[in-house]
C-alpha cells in the first residue's frame, strides 16, 4: 500500500521536460504584448477599493519592424537567402527555408500590423471594461507619429465600441523644441543617444551566439551564418508573429529556451544601459510624464478621469527608472544597478527584463482609489500598473493590496521630483519647457 502510495505520488511531480517555454514572452522589444503577473497580485483592485482616477502610458501597437532592425538584420539577411547556394531541403532544422518568404518589405517599415490594430482595439475594450464606473475621457494624446497615433486610433474604437466622435485624439509634436513638454521627451535632451547600450549589449552578444554559429553552419556550410544573421533570426520569431500569426523561427528546433534567454538577456543589456538604470539620465526623461499624471490624477476640478497617452518605446522605461520600479538592487543598501547586470553571464535573477517591461502596447497607469478596506485607514491610496499587473513601488506600499496611501505617495512623488525633476539641467538644454503640461483640460 504504502509503495503504492508512494507510485501515485511520483505521477503527480510534473515531468522536468514538459516546461512550458514560450519564446514571445522574451522577444525584448519585439514581444507581443502579455501580462506577466510578476508579482502574482490582483489586478483588480484591492478588496474595499474602488478606482476614482486613472492615468496611462502605452506604448504602439505591433509593426511590421523598426527602421534600425530592417536595415542592420532583417534586410540583409533576406538578401542573403535570396542569393545563396545552400540547399536547404538537406538540412536538419532549416528545411523550411526553401519555401520560406519575407513577411516585411521596405514600404511596411515602421507600420503597425493588422495584429497589431486589432490588439490595440482589444486593449481599449478591456481597459473600458475595467473603468466602466468612470467617465469616458474627452480626449487621449499620441505623439505625432503614425504608428503611436494610429495605436490611439484603434484604442479609441475598442474604449468606445466604434463611437469614436466621443473621444477627441490631441497628437503632440515630436519635436527637439519641445523639451519635457512632449510625450518623446528624449528627442530635445542632448544627453540621450540611441547608441547607447549598444556596447554592453554586444560583448555578450557574441558569447551567446557562438555555439549557434557553429551548430548552423554545420548544418548549412555553404550559407556561412555570422552573427547579424541569428539576431535577424530571433528578431523574426516576433516580427513574422506580428505579421502572420506565427513564425518558424519560433520553433524549439531553432533555438531552445536557453539560447532565447541569451536573446533577451542581449536585449535587457542594451535598454538597461539606453533607457534603464544603467543611464542615470533615465529617471529624468520619465519624471515628466509621472509628475503630469499625479496632477491630473489630484485635480478634482478636472472632468476627465481618464488619461491615456500613446507614444515609443523609449519612455516607458524611463518612467519605470523614475519610479524606481524593477530595481534589481533596491533593497540591497549599495543600490549598486551596474553589478546586477554582468556583461559576460546572464542573471537569470534580475528585475530587468525588457520583454515583461516593453513589450508591444506596454503600458504604465497610476491608479488613484478610494478605499475603506478592513484593517486600514478610510481615505486615497495609489498604486502602480505595469501591462495590467500591479508594482508596489518600494517604500511606499502601506495600503490595500501593497498600494501606497495618499500622503506617503505625494511624500514618495516629492523626492522623486528632488532628485529627477530637473530636466533642462540633465539634457543640458535651456529655455525649453521643463514640465509636461498637456493635461490640464
Amino acid at each position: 500500500m504504502r509503495l503504492q502510495f508512494f507510485l501515485l505520488a511520483l505521477t503527480a511531480i510534473p515531468v522536468l521536460s514538459s516546461y512550458p517555454f514560450n519564446p514571445l514572452e522574451h522577444s525584448a522589444g519585439i514581444a507581443p504584448y502579455f501580462t506577466p503577473h510578476d508579482p502574482p497580485l490582483q489586478s483588480s483592485p484591492p478588496q474595499g477599493c474602488n478606482v476614482t482616477r486613472a492615468a496611462y502610458l502605452i506604448r504602439h501597437a505591433a509593426i511590421y519592424a523598426n527602421d534600425f532592425d530592417y536595415e542592420t538584420y532583417l534586410e540583409p539577411l533576406v538578401k542573403k537567402l535570396q542569393n545563396t547556394s545552400q540547399d536547404w531541403s538537406s538540412t536538419k532544422t532549416l528545411k523550411f527555408l526553401s519555401n520560406w518568404t519575407a513577411p516585411i518589405d521596405q514600404e511596411h517599415v515602421e507600420k503597425l500590423t493588422h495584429v497589431g490594430l486589432q490588439e490595440a482595439r482589444s486593449l481599449g475594450t478591456s481597459v473600458r471594461q475595467r473603468y466602466k464606473h468612470l467617465k469616458t475621457p474627452q480626449m487621449i494624446w499620441s505623439s505625432t507619429a503614425d504608428r503611436t497615433a494610429k495605436s490611439a486610433q484603434a484604442f479609441i474604437a475598442g474604449f468606445t465600441n466604434n463611437h469614436t466622435s466621443l473621444i477627441n485624439l490631441t497628437q503632440v509634436e515630436e519635436s527637439k523644441k519641445a523639451g519635457a513638454n512632449s510625450l518623446t521627451p528624449y528627442k530635445s535632451c542632448k544627453g540621450y543617444s540611441s547608441s547607447y547600450g549598444n556596447d554592453q549589449s554586444s560583448a555578450f552578444w557574441k558569447t551567446y551566439t557562438q555555439p549557434i554559429l557553429a551548430r548552423f553552419n554545420a548544418e548549412a556550410p555553404a550559407f556561412n551564418f555570422t552573427q547579424d544573421d541569428i539576431t535577424a533570426m530571433f528578431e523574426l520569431c516576433g516580427y513574422e508573429t506580428v505579421v502572420r500569426g506565427s513564425s518558424p523561427f519560433c520553433s524549439p528546433n531553432i533555438f531552445n529556451s536557453d539560447e532565447w534567454l541569451g536573446f533577451e538577456y542581449a536585449n535587457d543589456l542594451m535598454y538597461f544601459h539606453n533607457t534603464g538604470y544603467g543611464r542615470a539620465l533615465s529617471p529624468v526623461l520619465g519624471f515628466p510624464w509621472v509628475n503630469a499624471s499625479v496632477t491630473a490624477l489630484n485635480d478634482d476640478s478636472s472632468s476627465q478621469e481618464l488619461f491615456f497617452s500613446f507614444t515609443h518605446r523609449e519612455v516607458p522605461p524611463t518612467v519605470i527608472t523614475a519610479l524606481g520600479l524593477y530595481n534589481n538592487s533596491a533593497y540591497s543598501g549599495a543600490n549598486n544597478v551596474n553589478t546586477t547586470m554582468p556583461e559576460d553571464s546572464i542573471n537569470y535573477h534580475r528585475a530587468w527584463k525588457s520583454s515583461e517591461i516593453l513589450p508591444f502596447l506596454s503600458n504604465i497607469a497610476i491608479e488613484k482609489m478610494s478605499c475603506q478596506s478592513y484593517g486600514y485607514e478610510e481615505g486615497e491610496y495609489y498604486r502602480i500598473l505595469n501591462n495590467a499587473g500591479p508594482q508596489p513601488l518600494v517604500g511606499c506600499r502601506d495600503g490595500p493590496g501593497e498600494s501606497c496611501s495618499k500622503d506617503k505617495f505625494h511624500d514618495f512623488i516629492g523626492k522623486r521630483g528632488e532628485s529627477f525633476g530637473d530636466y533642462n539641467k540633465a539634457c543640458e538644454v535651456t529655455d525649453l519647457p521643463s514640465s509636461l503640461s498637456i493635461y490640464a483640460v
